[in-house]
């Protein structure tokens, strides 16, 4: 097999793409207050312009999906890059609050296509009993993203200044772009006669795993900016020791892929799937017993543990269940994931922070732990009819 045929090398530009896109999400965080400073935004404001991000998220993935599926992943793959690129050095280049919004706006737009093309791709190539090691290996590549993107930001910005973190940033997405247009992704048959997007919606099986992600989004997106607060005003931790417990438990949702995606082939990705909710949902009250720095971590880390058990088998179950038309609904499929994981960030911090306020965390921790077992036990049971 050739390198432009080679199914490992479409999933090392996948890996670095999506890498590239949550580098791009995260870079920009410890330069936000040079940002306010110089364009005189609030932290209101600078909240609206990271939220914007969603606004495009939500607008493309299906849609773009659904392209993907008719013309094919490598033009979507090499236009998102493309689109990735020009965000960053819009950033990097930014003198108004409206450029900035822009430059946030396309990003998301992006982070729409790249995702759901990109893992499309990837199940175009890979037989199902493969796919979620496969998804493992390209989920641990990209958490990394998360992990080292505040640190390698506030390094590039010491070094040269707000532009070059972005910069960087463009040059990689660049790089990718130009993998992507080098690949031969187009896999075997005639994709004029895939299926509609609304065909592929009101498949039972697709719906309940978009009811999934949404729950798993909703759940995480909660936890981060709750947890913080807890751990301030009951423990008293300092920014430091917040960001080295989050820092930890970053690292284990960076190697747990690498364990659970082998596991898909044996147990099944619906049932792992499953599993990590409940199990996530479980351990929630738990965090609320933090007494001390090596409780926490040790919490946390088993916290993030369980969700990643999550994740991985969830993107493996949604090309399961969007098989039934011999993978031309790959990309539509990837689209309804990411949509429904952009519903459930924009709800859950919303009602979580809410719900914080007025009960405190271990009330809202026990409440949404119930909450989410019984969506998740409900949504296995139609699930399982539907089978």
């Amino acid at each position: 097999m050739s390198f432009r045929n080679s199914r490992s090398t479409a999933v090392v530009f996948v890996t670095l793409a999506t890498f590239a896109d949550l580098l791009a999400y995260s870079i920009c965080v410890p330069v936000l207050p040079d940002f306010a400073r110089r364009l005189g935004a609030s932290p209101s404001t600078i909240g609206l312009m990271f939220g914007s991000f969603g606004v495009t998220l939500l607008a493309v993935s299906v849609p773009m999906g659904a392209i993907s599926d008719r013309t094919g992943r490598k033009l979507p793959l090499v236009l998102g890059m493309l689109a990735l690129a020009g965000s960053t050095l819009m950033f990097a280049t930014a003198d108004s609050l409206a450029m900035l919004f822009a430059a946030r706006m396309v990003q998301g737009a992006a982070d729409g296509v790249t995702w759901v093309v990109g893992f499309a791709l990837v199940a175009d190539r890979y037989r199902p009993e493969e796919r979620g090691r496969v998804m493992g290996y390209v989920m641990s590549g990209t958490s990394f993203g998360i992990m080292v993107g505040p640190s390698l930001g506030g390094w590039l910005y010491e070094a040269g200044g707000v532009a070059l973190p972005f910069q960087f940033v463009s040059a990689l997405a660049l790089a990718c772009a130009a993998g992507f247009a080098m690949l031969q992704t187009e896999p075997p048959g005639d994709r004029r006669a895939g299926p509609s997007i609304w065909s592929v919606i009101r498949v039972p099986p697709v719906a309940f795993c978009a009811a999934i992600v949404a729950l798993t989004a909703a759940t995480v997106a909660m936890l981060e900016p709750v947890l913080p607060l807890f751990f301030d005003r009951r423990l008293g931790f300092t920014p430091a020791q917040i960001g080295l417990l989050f820092g930890i438990a970053a690292v284990a949702s960076t190697l747990m892929p690498l364990v659970y995606g082998p596991m898909i082939g044996r147990w099944g990705a619906r049932r792992l799937t499953l599993a990590g909710l409940v199990l996530t949902a479980a351990w929630m009250p738990m965090m609320a017993t933090a007494s001390s720095f090596p409780t926490a971590l040790a919490l946390m880390v088993m916290q993030w543990v369980a969700i990643a058990l999550i994740i991985t088998p969830s993107l493996a179950y949604m090309a399961e269940v969007t098989a039934f038309a011999g993978g031309d609904a790959y990309g539509i499929g990837y689209g309804i994931y990411n949509t429904a994981w952009g519903v459930g960030l924009l709800g859950g911090p919303a009602l979580g922070g809410w719900l914080f306020e007025r009960a405190g965390f271990a009330n809202l921790a026990i409440g949404w732990s119930v909450a989410v077992i019984v969506a998740t036990l409900a949504i296995a049971g139609a699930g399982s009819k539907e089978r």
